[in-house]
């Protein structure tokens, strides 16, 4: 039995370039329940303390069944890290160029999202390309909750 090498315990799955993207593929991100858990951690991180995500009779006063998660706290769950997309581009991958949202429905404590990016544009250049994904969130109850757009500067591949 070999030595233990941390640099190799990684998700190595096959690289891709700018040409090996299709239309409508689809980057699916796990599905994660909105715990008490994850809205410390939003609060945390994000340092909102508004109590309409963080005291839940705030909210049943003004007519919400539970806490209501901030807008960018379901947005960050289409972090294309969260998938498998970061890892098929490790080696072509020039940047993030930009990112918009739209906030279609409440997400409340408790409720399960669903996150998934889909290709919806390919723009090739001369050494590089840029993928634009439709990046979207349901909720249990099927219902769109997030849609937006993310784009990435792909290298070509090389000759």
């Amino acid at each position: 039995m070999s030595e233990f090498d941390p640099t190799q315990h990684r998700m190595v799955p096959a690289q891709r370039w700018f040409e090996d993207f299709v239309l409508g593929e689809r980057f699916v991100i796990p599905s994660r329940t909105q715990t008490s858990a994850v809205f410390a951690a939003f609060q945390t991180a994000s340092g909102d303390t508004h109590p309409i995500h963080y005291d839940v009779e705030y909210c049943r006063t003004r007519g919400m069944p539970d806490l209501l998660a901030h807008g960018f706290q379901t947005l960050v769950h289409t972090a294309p890290g969260a998938g498998l997309f970061p890892y098929v581009v490790e080696e072509s991958l020039v940047g993030f160029l930009e990112q918009s949202s739209k906030f279609l429905k409440p997400v409340y404590a408790g409720d399960t999202i669903y996150p998934a990016l889909e290709v919806i544009e390919l723009s090739p250049g001369k050494t590089t390309g840029v993928v634009t994904l439709r990046s979207t969130v349901h909720n249990q109850r099927r219902e769109l909750v997030l849609e937006g757009m993310q784009k990435f500067l792909v290298r070509r591949r090389p000759s």
